[in-house]
């Protein structure tokens, strides 16, 4: 009887955990597995850190690869928009439960600069390309029920007259969120999409540029990290499908609002 008590007493142990919360319990017991197509920036590698403290499964999608992921895509700047495109989805099998596209930049100019072109070909290649690239990739991959997230920009829900071609691609990608959310939009049945909208990111590159600023206004990428977690672990947490998420940070508090 010693030698069948502590199977029994850890057997009672893990009916009771059941009990207590069987969805928190259902997520630890299912090995979640996640894409992040821009891995390799500062948001993107605080998403793979934080996925991989919660013993998830990353894929890194980037011009280099990120050290704390499972596996890694390398990009080729030399391809164009559909070769990027076909060799991304070559290397990827198996489905994933959240696909988070968090690559882009920023580039500024108006009409009257010389650069506006050149910045608005880069802008969009950076942000328009890797986002329909990673809808293609949930259209391929995601599971049913699965998370798809894109980034657009607050300051794209208005006219961004110093940074044109920045505002253009984000513009891009907020209208791409509102079609894939559409009924015949081409993801998986009862999949989710939401493009998060910030205003400014704590990155160390903008410290850099702006170490001046007031960095209580600005989103800590922790707060993103842990808010793609939630929702890609529970479905009802979740914005509505097609939410343009504007996040604006004051005090240090982080709040939201939907468009």
């Amino acid at each position: 009887m010693l030698k069948v008590f502590p199977i029994f007493f850890l057997f009672l142990q893990f009916t009771q955990l059941l009990q207590a919360d069987p969805e928190a319990t259902n997520m630890s017991l299912k090995m979640v597995r996640v894409l992040v197509y821009g891995g390799r920036g500062a948001l993107g590698n605080a998403i793979v850190e934080h996925f991989k403290e919660k013993n998830c499964t990353v894929v890194s999608v980037d011009l280099a690869g990120n050290d704390h992921a499972d596996d890694n895509i390398a990009l080729d700047l030399k391809q164009d928009w559909a070769q990027q495109e076909a060799a991304v989805l070559s290397k990827i099998d198996g489905t994933f439960d959240g696909i988070f596209c968090v690559a882009g930049g920023w580039a500024g100019g108006n009409a009257a600069s010389d650069e506006m072109v050149k910045n608005a070909d880069l802008m969009w290649k950076q942000s328009v390309w890797s986002s329909a690239i990673a809808a293609r990739i949930a259209a391929k991959h995601l599971k049913e029920g699965g998370f798809l997230q894109l980034t657009g920009a607050a300051p794209a829900l208005d006219g961004t007259p110093g940074m044109i071609g920045y505002g253009m691609a984000k513009a891009a990608v907020q209208q791409l969120t509102k079609s894939l959310a559409a009924s015949g939009g081409g993801l998986p049945k009862n999949s989710s999409v939401v493009a998060l909208l910030p205003v400014t990111l704590d990155t160390p590159m903008n410290r850099k540029w702006m170490p001046d600023a007031d960095f209580g206004t600005w989103t800590p990428l922790s707060w993103i990290a842990e808010h793609l977690y939630d929702w890609t672990t529970s479905e009802t947490n979740r914005p509505a499908s097609g939410t343009l998420l504007k996040i604006t940070t004051s005090g240090g508090v982080t709040n939201t609002e939907n468009h």
